[in-house]
């Protein structure tokens, strides 16, 4: 049961312990950016989906943008983390790009639809959000390129550059693989094109300390 729903089992009014309420909160805006974008959306809506008054509302965030920007936050903070699980769960390159695609697919694909909020905001004139958006991008890029670095010949600007279109490839396939009605089957499309990068990436000289054992690893 989400925060929203047990929320609204409660009699409205009821109170929370404020870190309590600032969840159900964000959860309930994030409902509501999801399904309306953020020029659609009132705090009004908000405060009903929430099961409380726009003044405790405004209690914890005093505008509609400051809301929109602490979801941002939760949800750039995932991306990254999630990409950066992806790199330490293995030492093997190749499982590590599995990892990172898989990473991508599964952000997008997630149930909640946050990462419209993202990727497909409608706010991107702003520049608090702009911000946001662009160091997440980078904080994963950067956490890519590390490896990249560490493991072959590449000096850092050109591990970087490749890092960035690992992770545009990830992005950018997932969103348009969720589009098509998941017509691919999750496993088959991260499969795909995690297969594609690992092909690019393993052309690239890796130090002799890296160099795969077993030639099937290739």
């Amino acid at each position: 049961m989400t925060a929203v729903q047990e929320a609204q089992e409660r009699p409205r009014g009821a109170r929370l312990p404020r870190s309590a309420r600032r969840e159900q909160l964000l959860g309930a805006a994030q409902e509501v950016f999801v399904a309306q974008g953020y020029h659609a959306a009132a705090m009004d809506d908000i405060a009903d989906r929430a099961g409380v008054s726009k003044p405790v509302l405004y209690q914890h965030f005093p505008g509609k943008l400051e809301l929109y920007l602490a979801l941002l936050d939760k949800h750039c903070d995932a991306l990254v983390e999630s990409t950066r699980e992806a790199l330490t769960t293995t030492t093997d390159n190749k499982q590590r790009v599995a990892a990172t695609m898989e990473a991508y697919f599964n952000y997008v694909s997630s149930e909640s639809g946050a990462f419209r909020l993202v990727f497909e905001s409608d706010l991107t004139n702003e520049p608090a959000v702009r911000d946001r958006v662009e160091r997440a991008a980078d904080a994963s890029a950067t956490l890519v390129s590390q490896v990249i670095a560490e493991d072959t010949d590449l000096p850092e600007a050109e591990s970087k550059l490749l890092a960035v279109g690992v992770c545009g490839l990830a992005q950018i396939t997932a969103r348009y693989w969720l589009s098509q009605d998941l017509e691919i089957p999750r496993d088959a499309a991260v499969k795909l094109v995690a297969s594609l990068a690992w092909r690019g990436l393993k052309g690239f000289p890796m130090h002799p300390t890296q160099e795969p054992s077993d030639p099937s690893a290739e």
